[in-house]
């Protein structure tokens, strides 16, 4: 963890005052965090974090969207189905690899399968421990699809129909 999102987890958790014994409900037995604290750890998050619809607009815009997506799963997962456009670089090879297949001037958005994965997490990681700026595309590769968002397989391109849990069935901005 880098020296920022250290001091925002410390503050964040020395801000409050501690457990709650006379609330009986789980949210509110340890109080919220201050606002300025609060403000610091969700200002940290969005730093280190990206959504689908977010890089999925960014991508879809014209232009050079200022950032490159890298999928750090294996050759067998990004056959099966990835981000168009997206750069395929397995966890492992990031060591030995990342720098010649990546600038170092562009940001870099990892994503792995989904919520319930750490992959992007350790791309991520990886990458940084490297010296490349990077974020982590919340809700990888099965957000992309859940989202309706186009896809590439190793038979050619691909779309599902949006889940109504995960975006508007009318495909306009979710509002958020």
């Amino acid at each position: 963890m880098n020296h920022t999102a250290s001091a925002v987890l410390t503050n964040a958790a020395t801000s409050t005052n501690g457990a709650n014994p006379g609330v009986t409900n789980a949210v509110l037995r340890v109080p919220a965090a201050a606002p300025a604290a609060a403000a610091a750890y969700f200002g940290a998050s969005l730093a280190f974090h990206a959504d689908v619809s977010d890089v999925a607009s960014a991508l879809a815009a014209d232009g050079d969207p200022g950032f490159v997506v890298l999928d750090s799963r294996s050759t067998a997962s990004w056959d099966q189905g990835h981000v168009p456009g997206a750069v395929h670089l397995p966890t492992a090879l990031i060591p030995t690899q990342a720098e010649q297949i990546l600038d170092k001037s562009v940001p870099v958005v990892t994503y792995c399968w989904g919520p319930g994965c750490n992959g992007a997490t350790r791309a991520a990681l990886a990458l940084a421990q490297l010296g490349f700026q990077v974020k982590e595309m919340l809700g990888g590769f099965e957000y992309w699809v859940r989202e309706g968002f186009a896809y590439e397989t190793w038979e050619g391109p691909e779309r599902r129909a949006a889940d109504p849990l995960t975006a508007p069935e009318d495909g306009a901005d979710c509002g958020c």
